[in-house]
């Protein structure tokens, strides 16, 4: 029994990994308040998700803070063009059904319509994990953020699972929201890295392959 609640047994590490969701998913609300702040914010999130939640590097705070600071101009213009371009799609999604509910003769194109919305919002999540891994400027963020979901379309699906699943939790039990972000994007993670595999150079791959193998070996 006392093995069960040692700091470094399977139940302590599990309520470890929950407790820091959850505190990075008050992090994240917290700071996407002012909405423009929104892209920062979600950089940091995969940031910290990724390199304290998953890779146990570091302390949660420091890497949160420090990505939203130093990515923060970039983020802050692919974000605004994030929101910009879901507003343009919600917009759409919203007169489509309209004109399917009334029975009009383009209202099949509210499916249409909703897909997009579905793969905006993968987007966005793909924007905010490039941000969080590369350096570069806001147009080249952009681009590869946009060709990475075209090339990896299985990958692309499961972080849309993830990140639709997260949003259909918090739509019908909306206090998740202080936990299901950073649980989503931590599970965004597994695939995300491993397009970002694909992409690296032989000698980084070997590199974050290592890096990847040691932490496992500590925990």
């Amino acid at each position: 029994m006392r093995q069960i609640f040692q700091i470094d047994s399977p139940l302590m590490t599990a309520l470890t990994r929950i407790g820091d969701c959850i505190c990075l998913s008050v992090l994240w609300v917290v700071f996407s308040l002012p909405i423009f702040t929104m892209g920062p914010a979600t950089t940091a999130l995969y940031a910290a998700a990724y390199h304290t939640i998953r890779m146990d590097e570091g302390e949660l705070w420091q890497h949160f803070w420090g990505t939203f600071r130093e990515e923060f101009r970039r983020s802050v213009l692919t974000g605004l063009t994030g929101l910009g371009v879901m507003a343009l799609l919600t917009v759409d999604v919203l007169v489509f059904r309209t004109m399917y509910m009334t029975g009009e003769a383009l209202g099949f194109l509210y499916y249409v319509a909703l897909i997009l919305w579905c793969a905006g919002l993968t987007w966005t999540v793909y924007l905010a994990a490039y941000a969080a891994r590369f350096t570069g400027k806001a147009g080249e963020t952009l681009k590869f953020g946009y060709l990475l979901l075209l090339l990896h379309p299985i990958r692309a699906l499961q972080v849309a699972f993830f990140t639709l699943g997260g949003l259909a939790l918090i739509l019908w039990v909306p206090f998740l929201l202080l936990a299901v972000p950073g649980a989503g994007m931590l599970l965004c993670t597994f695939p995300m890295e491993k397009v970002f595999l694909n992409h690296l150079r032989p000698e980084d791959r070997i590199r974050v392959v290592t890096e990847g193998e040691e932490s496992t070996d500590d925990q």
